[in-house]
């Protein structure tokens, strides 16, 4: 590239001594139509920048003339979270609620199913999220629905913001619907009372309300990182007291005795897919975290998603296989409620469970409000979504966390929704739109034998949502959904 063209490779470089250099993504210097940057106009195939290598970086020289804009940029990149607090972001939206209920997915998989489940879904996850980025860079966008909808066009966009509201909507519920079912618990244990102030609606609405609602008000999702840290260490906590409380229980009524299906691969797996899915997909904050990354690139964001994917499925694991142990069939959705009630060490846990919904709350609800603007407000020229005023910021997320948590005090079984979303939505948005948007930018420079994994890919989150979703309907209407709410 030259140096009229603003462009200049990485390596062998020879910039003028008075030049300021930056390094930044080929998505921050977008065309002016809102496509790719202009010099991928110029090479007239989109798909050439496939390879991650090439889609890493490229330099800019900007001449002394401009100072104050790089300054500008300089103090707006500082603002954005390190690798590191981009990585408690990350693995905090992977281990929220879902971990809860691997218990729950290993007893639908059997306990074979269940470990080619995990390895076949990681595997899935990491490409299809490093797949996001690399769609945001070839399309010259910088959200996940304007990268679907550049390559799908309009009705694309509509399914990937459907697909993406109602998973976070349907996550903000169970979050208040969690905090109701856990701290009620730990107070009244503590307080030796029964007081109306520590019911189950009243707890939701004090934490949601002093807690909650102010972190989702944030306008920046590095804000966050600090309590998503707090909120690994406590899903840390969950797991290992499951795993030791669980072998302790005395009582013999709380397990049952594994069969060869359990061992082996149940007809189920399929709902085991689903609630794995739900626990792995991060989809949806994918581009709220990538572009908080200081000094980002691929390369860092690769790196990242294989160390947050790995560490999630881990602790995934553990609790999976370490709670269908002790329980068996008689696992339920939440592991925590086939603990009595009045254990203190559990007790500890539904604390630490209900302080992690409190925090990974308003990363739904930074996805959720994302969503509304981007209908409202559509993208502005060189593909950045439109901003939302400080007035309309307030209004939208103030309504989203008063009705989701207006839900959660109306009901408390939604186990079968939860379960019906995490087989349609995430299915979508982790195995469905990414390789299929991918297909679309980059099919001139892909011949039929590099395609078939992503067709592959398309087929296998197809399979989960309609098998799963019918197998989840047929339990439904022969009343064997679980309840997942018992104070």
């Amino acid at each position: 590239m030259s140096k009229s063209e603003g462009y200049e490779p990485l390596h062998g470089s020879n910039q003028p001594d008075n030049a300021l250099e930056l390094e930044f993504e080929l998505s921050d210097f977008a065309g002016t139509d809102g496509g790719p940057p202009n010099k991928l106009d110029s090479d007239n195939d989109v798909g050439h920048w496939g390879n991650e290598e090439e889609l890493e970086t490229a330099n800019v020289t900007i001449d002394g003339d401009n100072e104050d804009f790089v300054n500008n940029m300089i103090r707006e990149n500082d603002k954005k979270s390190t690798m590191r607090w981009a990585f408690m972001n990350m693995a905090n939206s992977i281990l929220g609620a879902g971990v809860i209920g691997q218990p729950s997915a290993v007893k639908n998989c059997g306990i074979i199913g269940a470990i080619l489940a995990y390895l076949v879904l990681v595997v899935l996850v990491d490409w299809t999220l490093r797949l996001i980025v690399i769609n945001l860079t070839l399309a010259g966008k910088k959200t996940y629905q304007d990268s679907v909808e550049f390559a799908m066009g309009r009705r694309g966009r509509i399914v990937v913001l459907a697909a993406n509201g109602l998973f976070a909507f349907g996550g903000c519920i169970g979050f208040c619907i969690i905090i109701g079912d856990t701290l009620p618990h730990v107070f009244r244990a503590f307080f030796h009372s029964d007081n109306k102030f520590l019911s189950r609606n009243a707890i939701i609405t004090m934490v949601t309300l002093l807690v909650s609602y102010p972190l989702a008000l944030q306008r920046n999702i590095a804000a966050l990182s600090k309590a998503s840290f707090l909120a690994l260490v406590s899903m840390v906590v969950i797991v290992f007291t499951v795993i030791i409380r669980g072998p302790e229980l005395k009582s013999h009524s709380m397990r049952t005795a594994l069969t060869l299906e359990d061992i082996l691969i149940t007809p189920r797996i399929f709902r085991g897919f689903s609630v794995i899915s739900f626990a792995l997909v991060c989809h949806h904050n994918t581009s709220f975290i990538y572009f908080s990354i200081k000094n980002r690139s691929l390369q860092k964001f690769s790196r990242l998603t294989h160390i947050s994917t790995s560490i999630s499925v881990i602790f995934c694991m553990i609790m999976g296989f370490s709670g269908f142990a002790v329980f068996g069939q008689k696992t339920k959705g939440n592991i925590l409620n086939n603990f009595p009630g009045n254990d203190t060490a559990i007790n500890v846990a539904r604390f630490c469970f209900g302080f992690n919904m409190l925090t990974t709350f308003p990363l739904e609800i930074f996805v959720l409000r994302d969503v509304i603007a981007s209908f409202i407000l559509g993208e502005r020229p060189g593909g950045e979504p439109g901003a939302l005023s400080k007035k309309c910021h307030f209004i939208i997320t103030s309504i989203l966390v008063f009705g989701t948590m207006s839900i959660s005090l109306l009901t408390c079984n939604l186990g079968t929704i939860f379960e019906l979303i995490g087989a349609t939505t995430a299915s979508t948005m982790a195995y469905i739109l990414p390789p299929w948007a991918n297909l679309l930018l980059t099919k001139q420079k892909k011949s039929f034998r590099q395609k078939l994994p992503f067709f592959a890919c398309i087929t296998f989150g197809f399979s989960i949502m309609f098998i799963s979703s019918a197998q989840t309907i047929m339990d439904s209407v022969r009343g064997a959904d679980q309840k997942h709410c018992e104070i």
